[in-house]
């Protein structure tokens, strides 16, 4: 059995993503006053007292999606019911019982499972003493909540531990192995339309994320955890993001923010880009924040066998990217087609390389031998009655490898002297495929300067 799964059922916005959340601790579900919000499922892993379980969240049942994906995400609470050990019976305290939720209670009498009847949105001694209305969809317990007056957290997990099934030998083991740090963490960006989900459901190898061809299915970040060649990876797949001005709601927004924090938190990003449409300014703002942020990164190009087809060549596109993000010519390019599982588990094996040259230590001496080389072979361009001058250069950090040389003055070395000296560490060093951060440091200077 391994980890208990308990999935969060319910109809459409009676706070099951805000229960998730509490529980969690932290923002791990987009919540929105727009009924249909969640539409994969979202997943947290608990650990109560000595036992671990993993929450499931789901779309609302019996929702009408705008983007005609209610079969989709029927499919995914499907799943979820099917795979788990506990289910928890969400309904609104505040609204009172309604004919959608003696609907839900119906399909849910018809499996075998232990249920808890959790009544949210209980959020004063108004809506206790209307309670009752609620005693004939529970089957055994019921517990109250209110995610906004903080009530009833410590009842429900206690409820849950108790309806738990026994704990077997694999249980704190699995568990255990999940709280542990992966070998990396991929972040998975791109514009909408992609095949960003596609590609997390080839490496997870089950319908784990919703695809369609409406553009902005995924709306949450969603973590999957996967294992290839007995080694732990986690991808997190973000919301398809656009232009700002056509942000269309708070929820595409939100996706926007949690594209950008998913970069933040990833070892090595997944730039997608789709081999049949030219690069936009999407693309662009993506690609910068890449950047900005030093990330080590793989331009993903999908849907190649389209170009194939066209008889596009590997050469043209990737001369086409560089064309477009000129200082980025050491980012290495992967061709894949997500939907035929083609080249996926190539793409990962380059991960872990190019992961492995972030990590990577550098000692004094070769960086030294490659300043002086540097300052022989081709000396900065001297200034009126002033020589610039490199004493040593020494790394002082990883993810990225962060280089600082000790000068008599930074602003004698322009920044064509400083491109030239990244490009020959890049190219000696085991530093080829990643950002490579230089500070230039004067004397009694506390404050790097930073190359841009």
């Amino acid at each position: 059995m391994a980890i208990p799964k308990v999935a969060i059922v319910g109809r459409p916005n009676v706070g099951k993503s805000s229960i998730l959340n509490w529980q969690a601790g932290k923002f791990v579900s987009v919540v929105d006053p727009t009924a249909g919000v969640t539409r994969d499922r979202v997943t947290y892993l608990m650990q109560h007292r000595d036992r671990f379980f993993e929450f499931v969240d789901t779309g609302g049942i019996g929702i009408v999606d705008s983007d005609d994906l209610s079969a989709d995400i029927e499919r995914q609470i499907d799943c979820a019911i099917n795979e788990a050990q506990v289910i928890l019976f969400v309904v609104d305290g505040s609204a009172g019982l309604t004919p959608l939720d003696q609907a839900v209670a119906e399909r849910l009498r018809r499996i075998d499972m232990p249920k808890l009847l959790v009544v949210n949105k209980s959020d004063s001694p108004k809506t206790d003493l209307e309670i009752h209305e609620f005693y004939g969809l529970a089957e055994a317990s019921m517990v109250q909540t209110s995610v906004k007056a903080n009530r009833g957290k410590s009842d429900l997990i206690d409820a849950i531990f108790n309806l738990l099934p026994d704990a077997d030998e694999t249980e704190a083991v699995s568990g255990a192995a999940l709280v542990t740090d992966p070998e990396l963490k991929l972040a998975i960006v791109g514009r909408r339309n992609v095949g960003k989900s596609t590609f997390i459901n080839a490496l997870a190898q089950t319908e784990r994320m919703i695809v369609s061809e409406v553009a902005g299915t995924t709306r949450d970040s969603v973590d999957i955890r996967f294992e290839l060649d007995g080694k732990s990876f986690v991808a997190i797949d973000t919301p398809g993001v656009r232009k700002r001005k056509s942000l269309a709601n708070d929820i595409e927004f939100y996706g926007l923010v949690r594209a950008e924090k998913s970069i933040r938190r990833a070892n090595v990003v997944f730039m997608f880009f789709d081999a049949s449409e030219p690069i936009s300014r999407v693309d662009k703002k993506l690609v910068s924040e890449i950047q900005e942020r030093d990330k080590a990164c793989v331009f993903v190009v999908n849907k190649w066998d389209i170009a194939l087809e066209r008889g596009i060549t590997n050469e043209k596109w990737a001369d086409y990217l560089f064309s477009e993000f000129a200082s980025l010519r050491h980012v290495p390019v992967a061709f894949i087609t997500a939907k035929e599982e083609r080249n996926v588990k190539q793409l990962i094996n380059l991960a872990q390389s190019i992961y492995k040259q972030s990590r990577e230590r550098v000692g004094t001496g070769p960086l030294n031998r490659l300043l002086q080389l540097a300052m022989t072979k081709n000396p900065p361009k001297a200034k009126p009655s002033r020589r610039a001058r490199a004493y040593f250069a020494t790394q002082v950090a990883t993810e990225p490898p962060t280089i600082v040389i000790k000068c008599n003055d930074p602003d004698l070395f322009d920044p064509a002297w400083k491109r030239f000296l990244l490009g020959l560490f890049r190219d000696e060093l085991p530093f080829k495929e990643v950002p490579v951060r230089l500070y230039f440091r004067g004397k009694g200077e506390r404050r790097d300067e930073e190359f841009e």
